[in-house]
């Protein structure tokens, strides 16, 4: 079977405009994953004059942010970082799974690709690793997502 629209083999950037939301909570991981897709958009011919940073305080600040961006139909692509570390108590749960339901009904409701790139880990070790550009480096694969996304869904 043929799609009309398949898996670009070179992610090319350049003709899309993009928005950045990043919570402040947990801030010196969250610049890590920042810093980390700000560089791979880049990478990938983003121009820096169409990546447009959003700083919002927390996780749950982000969906209405993320929709607000989505309603005004400028960007191509909405990438969402954010840290919520699990402690000792409920708010964990209710933060992430809010977070994620929140931008999952933007990404549904919207032509506009909605990127998930809150990490959600079990302690601050995990937060660490999963945004350190040489462990797992995150914040590249929610660039990668966005310029994809973008790539199938606004060619």
């Amino acid at each position: 079977m043929k799609s009309s629209k398949s898996i670009p083999e070179k992610l090319n950037g350049k003709p899309y405009k993009f928005a950045v939301i990043l919570g402040r909570y947990n801030d010196d991981i969250g610049n890590e994953l920042l810093k980390n897709t700000h560089e791979t958009l880049i990478k990938n011919g983003a121009k820096e004059r169409n990546i447009n940073l959003f700083r919002v305080p927390g996780a749950l600040e982000i969906p209405v942010t993320a929709n607000a961006l989505a309603l005004k139909d400028k960007y191509d692509a909405i990438i969402c970082l954010g840290v919520v570390i699990k402690g000792d108590t409920p708010h964990f749960d209710l933060v992430a799974r809010e977070c994620y339901r929140g931008l999952m009904d933007i990404s549904l409701c919207s032509d506009t690709p909605v990127i998930f790139g809150v990490l959600t880990t079990n302690n601050l070790k995990q937060a660490k690793e999963r945004a350190s550009k040489s462990k797992m480096n995150k914040g590249k694969e929610f660039a990668e997502a966005a310029i994809e996304m973008a790539m199938l869904l606004k060619r």
